[in-house]
């Protein structure tokens, strides 16, 4: 009997096998080649320094989390009891290094990728990276980071200051500014935290400029975490959150009016939907309240002289202006041309979930929930790991055993 097998044609084989690229080496990248590694899928972390938490190496001496060690976290690794309830810096970049090296992660360092796009077949993605390398992948994770590129204002008259002007992402301790006039410019969880290390260093004058009158909350009240509360609320109706906060601030918080700092007209949680995290008090209250820190209007320009223009109309001449005005994710030229990123920047879709035009692209970390970044990114990377396994198992490179 003749054999009535169809011939096979090479455009009807199935795909090679491609590993899932992760792009970025902090907590996001990490948690996520780790649960695509529990899952038997063979992940490779793309990392453009010489190491893994190169973001977290970089942040100011002082900073520590504002979310619990539990809670901080990634999968597959307790942090350990010694490094206390509110982890440092150093602690964390210690932490992510022996995540990586515990759970034996792929990482490449040294590559930064600055294109993605759809392979010519259409079963994958093609990365353009370092010293034109060209990366084929069954999916891409990117985790490049919330906090990318410095974003600093163009105000009239900046290049012609005559003082010290840098960006908080910049700013490692107030020791360099014992004895002199600063000007901290936002009041994010980062301005406030520098102007009160600045206050405790010895800076004869420290100035906090605002803009926008934030909500501030304690990073724990009688041993109950901000961040216990963030968890609890998050699924609750805005406006419902909105009014607990508010009592809450007013038992809470003392009334700053009188400083600089009336209670904000929003709503707490209504902002944190805006993006908008409400600061957690580390000694911001205090020194507001004790005149060490003083509350100014937001910035409106540089003038001759080495003098600042303020909203109110008046003018200051500080010897140094630290911006701490925040940052941009910078994905534009990575992604931009993929129908991936809403008018502000900002992935449309984020974790499991990828957009339309774009299946196998997945997005972790870039947004700043009440609940904890860490703690999020560490609920993400299971759920992504689950989607490529559910979405590409023909094409995906699994791990020998």
């Amino acid at each position: 009997m003749a054999d009535s097998t169809p011939p096979t044609h090479a455009s009807a084989q199935p795909p090679p096998d491609r590993p899932v690229y992760v792009i970025g080496g902090g907590p996001g990248g990490l948690s996520a080649a780790y649960a695509l590694r529990a899952r038997g899928i063979r992940a490779v972390v793309l990392e453009k320094s010489d190491r893994v938490g190169a973001s977290w190496r970089r942040h100011y001496d002082r900073l520590h989390l504002h979310t619990t060690r539990r809670l901080s976290a990634l999968p597959g690794l307790p942090m350990p009891r010694r490094f206390g309830r509110w982890v440092s810096r150093d602690d964390v970049v210690r932490y992510l290094e022996k995540y990586a090296e515990q759970h034996r992660l792929e990482i490449v360092t040294g590559v930064e990728v600055s294109r993605i796009e759809r392979t010519p077949d259409g079963t994958g993605w093609l990365l353009h990276a370092t010293g034109g390398r060209e990366l084929t992948g069954a999916a891409v994770v990117v985790a490049t980071g919330y906090n990318h590129t410095p974003r600093l204002p163009d105000w009239p008259g900046r290049a012609g200051f005559t003082g010290e002007l840098l960006h908080a992402g910049e700013y490692r301790s107030g020791k360099p500014y014992a004895g002199r006039d600063v000007l901290v410019v936002g009041v994010g969880n980062t301005g406030a935290e520098i102007a009160v290390d600045l206050v405790e260093n010895g800076a004869s004058r420290v100035r906090l400029a605002v803009r926008t009158v934030p909500h501030i909350v304690r990073r724990s009240t009688a041993g109950w975490a901000a961040q216990y509360s963030g968890v609890l609320v998050r699924r609750l109706p805005v406006g419902l959150v909105d009014r607990i906060s508010r009592v809450q601030a007013k038992v809470a918080v003392p009334d700053l009016s009188a400083h600089g700092l009336p209670r904000p007209d929003t709503g707490l949680y209504t902002r944190v939907k805006q993006g908008a995290i409400p600061v957690q008090d580390v000694g911001l209250i205090d020194a507001v309240r004790q005149g060490r820190v003083e509350v100014v209007a937001a910035v409106e320009g540089f003038e001759d002289g080495g003098k600042i223009a303020l909203a109110d109309g008046t003018r200051i001449s500080p010897d140094v202006v630290i911006a701490a005005t925040g940052y941009v994710r910078a994905l534009e030229d990575l992604v931009g041309h993929l129908d991936v990123l809403d008018d502000h920047g900002r992935p449309v879709a984020h974790g499991p979930r990828t957009a339309k035009t774009a299946p196998g692209l997945y997005f972790t970390g870039f947004t700043n929930p009440i609940s904890g970044n860490l703690r999020e990114m560490a609920l993400d990377a299971v759920k992504i790991a689950k989607a490529v396994a559910r979405s590409g198992p023909g094409s995906v490179s699994r791990l020998p055993g």
